[in-house]
């Protein structure tokens, strides 16, 4: 790969957004070659050679950044094999009678905790349905009444197998440490300390609906939120701040997390915990095993309580660490905060931060959803990709909507040609020089990784707006004010696409947002907007060139 010309300046890249006319001697540079530079020919005035280059020139001279080396660490893995040998049978033949009380002793004490729930909540206004926004705390007989609840959860405990469970370290007093963050593993975190501190949680709104556990969640006063709304999050950092501010309150409880892991790893903290600025005491849990990995990972619900049912017990380690107090600089709080937190938390647990996020849990379902293996080759490290380009969970989501569509082989890679075929385009030499700006590593073929950054890297370039919008001026009908179908095509033309018919349709289709039969300057806003690559479609409209190809 050779090196871009050194005499080439961003002017010179930037400046056929400005005019109409070609400057008269003009080097578009690119990663792999360069176009030749035409002066004596008269051609040369209407048209360059596409021989090559870059089909982004146009909109800087910063080539996408190599992606930093990707991780192997998979921190949602269930490391249970499938298959465990004869002692793992022998152990699951012998313990079937013992899971047939655990699983009555589990019924009995949900039972008996959902009734006394549904007592110590009878009749109190500030909580009916669901916990509301601004409610006092709950009164001190109602409390008491709740360690039925909490002596039921150590039962449920208990019949999961975790018949005593190893601390170290003690609480903080309330006083100094109002917020409680723990690393999250399996459902049984919350359990544990339910009975051990009866908290006040952050959870989502999902759980509300769940039958018995909703009622029993309710009573901690639970702080619900839809991590996906930002009116939702800002109302759970207010509540937050509220009932940590209050010593009538108990600790609130987060899991910063997120989501579970296998322990193995930290992922990336949200910044709930955070953000009021209190002291934090970080809590670890461990789950020491030989055979079973009781993690919450890639396996059912329903699997990992049989396991739990039918082993002959299972460890478990609690750690309370010193309180971490904010940084004093306020403006550092919320990300130096959490940082020093997520530190404390893996120097402890001899394990690495990762900047793997909920985000990426939800991308590896989505994967499993449409039936792909090898789900984690589809993770992106979602916080060091939002943090760099600004990509929300929502935009990735949607981006693997369209690299899913693409037709990816067992390891997560697509080919250049099911790249293209999904927007109706063949491989031609401008398709595949679009391709090679996704493929940095010249495997013809590319991860999703690659394509979320790629298009988030284009997306950021400061002359990507302003080539939209000349990409717009240059192509519509000054009539309409929009671009027809007719048109479009004309536009393909001149950048040396063929198209059939029906991949004409289909990549107007793209265009046409609204489905109006017309492309406007909102819907060609909107399709760049998500999926950028297609600007280099207009770059000869943009630069005011015709490109002709030479065989």
């Amino acid at each position: 790969m050779t090196s871009r010309n050194p005499n080439a300046s961003p002017t010179s890249l930037s400046t056929p957004l400005l005019s109409d006319s070609i400057t008269p001697t003009r080097v578009a540079n690119g990663h792999a070659r360069q176009h030749e530079v035409y002066q004596s020919h008269p051609e040369a005035e209407a048209a360059s050679v596409c021989d090559g280059g870059d089909p982004f020139a146009f909109l800087s001279e910063d080539w996408p950044p190599r992606l930093r080396g990707s991780s192997p660490a998979d921190p949602f893995l269930n490391r249970t094999p499938a298959w465990c040998g004869v002692y793992e049978l022998v152990k699951v033949l012998l313990c079937a009678p013992v899971a047939a009380v655990r699983l009555l002793l589990f019924g009995l004490s949900i039972t008996v905790g959902y009734a006394a729930t549904w007592v110590a909540l009878r009749g109190w206004v500030d909580v009916r349905e669901r916990a509301q926004e601004g409610a006092g705390p709950m009164p001190a007989w109602r409390r008491h009444l709740m360690w039925i609840t909490r002596i039921s959860a150590r039962c449920i405990l208990f019949s999961f197998g975790y018949h005593w469970i190893r601390k170290k370290g003690r609480p903080a007093p309330r006083e100094l440490a109002p917020i409680v963050v723990s690393n999250h593993i399996s459902y049984i975190e919350p359990i544990y300390f339910f009975y051990e501190l009866f908290p006040t949680i952050v959870s989502s709104d999902s759980h509300d609906s769940i039958p018995l556990v909703g009622t029993i969640i309710r009573a901690m006063q639970v702080i619900y939120v839809d991590r996906f709304s930002p009116a939702s999050r800002k109302a759970a950092v207010n509540e937050i701040k509220r009932k940590a501010a209050c010593n009538s309150f108990p600790r609130v409880l987060l899991f910063p997390e997120g989501t579970t892991t296998n322990g193995r790893f930290l992922i990336s903290f949200q910044h709930g915990a955070f953000i009021p600025g209190y002291p934090v005491q970080p809590v670890i849990v461990r789950y020491p095993h030989v055979h079973f990995d009781q993690s919450w990972g890639n396996i059912s619900l329903g699997k990992l309580m049989f396991k739990m049912f039918t082993q002959f017990h299972n460890f478990m380690e609690v750690e309370y660490l010193p309180v971490v107090c904010p940084p004093e600089i306020k403006q550092e709080n919320a990300l130096h905060f959490a940082e020093n937190t997520s530190y404390a938390m893996a120097h402890a647990l001899n394990v690495i931060p990762t900047s793997y996020s909920y985000a990426d849990s939800m991308i590896m379902a989505r994967a499993a959803e449409a039936g792909k293996v090898n789900c984690s080759n589809y993770m992106v490290e979602m916080a060091w990709v939002k943090e760099t380009y600004g990509v929300s969970t929502s935009e990735a989501m949607e981006l693997l909507e369209y690299f899913l569509a693409m037709n990816p082989d067992k390891d997560g890679r697509v080919n250049a040609q099911d790249f293209w075929a999904q927007f109706g385009l063949n491989c031609s030499a401008l398709c595949k020089k679009i391709f090679q700006y996704f493929d940095l590593d010249n495997k013809e073929s590319i991860t999703f990784r690659q394509f979320l950054v790629g298009c988030a890297h284009l997306r950021k370039q400061s002359l990507f707006q302003g080539a939209c919008e000349t990409a717009f001026e240059k192509c519509r009908d000054p009539v309409t004010c929009a671009i027809s179908r007719e048109q479009l095509a004309d536009v393909l033309r001149s950048s040396m696409l063929q198209l059939t018919d029906g991949g004409m349709m289909k990549l107007f289709e793209r265009f046409d947002v609204d489905d109006d039969d017309r492309v406007s300057k909102d819907d060609l806003m909107a399709c760049l907007s998500k999926l950028p690559f297609l600007i280099a479609l207009f770059a000869g409209r943009i630069n005011g060139e015709v490109y002709i190809e030479i065989v």
